[in-house]
């Protein structure tokens, strides 16, 4: 088991506000009902002499409110369809699992292990080969871990936490944001290590898990090398 790890100054103060001779105040609305919706109620609100506008112009007012107000229902609607969809691709990577590498040697099984329990899986692949987050997360550990070596330990929305030991280097910072896919560090031999390797870990409310059948559940079968979200993704 490892390591546990609110008001603003007044602005316009002096001002004074002059009253707007009723001419100017007929200029105004006339402005506001082209600019926005609710123009010609503000005309009716405004005037007392309403009544003596000449209706052509009520009427022109009329449809460039109302085409104002479509103009702006259409920008509304497709800011919301916008959100929508970057909430949907946000969704969809929040899901993705991957491997920690490519072209590994699947060594070392989760087990008992010369009488003591080898707590992760080791893939073989030679010094400085590249890996990866599997998943999104936080960095919460980036440096050396005693027995583990140079280690990436990264934390899932989900709580769950992968381990990534025995590195030649890390190439992420602890408190980083990384998504499935980035790279964390390279594979190495530092730590009670008997080969270049990754050692990979699963860790769930502290305790670790055997990460075949862990990681199986989300789509990846480790011993195979097969990401299944990224085949379906791709195939698409």
């Amino acid at each position: 088991m490892r390591q546990r790890l609110s008001s603003e100054p007044d602005r316009y103060r002096g001002r004074r506000r002059v009253p707007t001779p009723p001419r100017s105040r007929y200029a105004a609305v006339v402005t506001t009902a082209f600019v926005g919706a609710g123009g010609v109620a503000l005309l009716a609100g405004a005037l007392p002499d309403a009544k003596s506008v000449n209706p052509s112009v009520l009427d022109e007012l009329k449809a460039a409110s109302t085409l104002s107000q479509d103009a702006a229902d259409r920008a509304n609607a497709g800011e919301r369809a916008s959100r929508g969809d970057e909430r949907g691709v946000a969704d969809a990577e929040s899901e993705v699992w991957l491997l920690p590498l490519q072209g590994y040697d699947f060594n070392s099984p989760y087990g008992v292990r010369w009488g003591k329990l080898h707590t992760g899986v080791d893939l073989v692949a030679p010094e400085g080969t590249p890996y990866v987050a599997i998943h999104d997360g936080t960095v919460e550990k980036a440096g050396w871990f005693g027995g583990y070596g140079y280690t990436v330990i990264v934390r899932h929305a989900d709580g769950s936490e992968a381990i990534y030991g025995h590195s030649s280097a890390v190439t992420v910072k602890e408190g980083q944001q990384v998504k499935a896919g980035d790279q964390l560090g390279l594979v190495g031999n530092t730590g009670h290590s008997y080969g270049s390797h990754l050692h990979l870990e699963i860790h769930v409310k502290g305790e670790p898990l055997d990460p075949v059948p862990w990681l199986m559940e989300r789509g990846v079968d480790i011993k195979l090398q097969v990401e299944t979200y990224y085949n379906e993704v791709a195939a698409s």
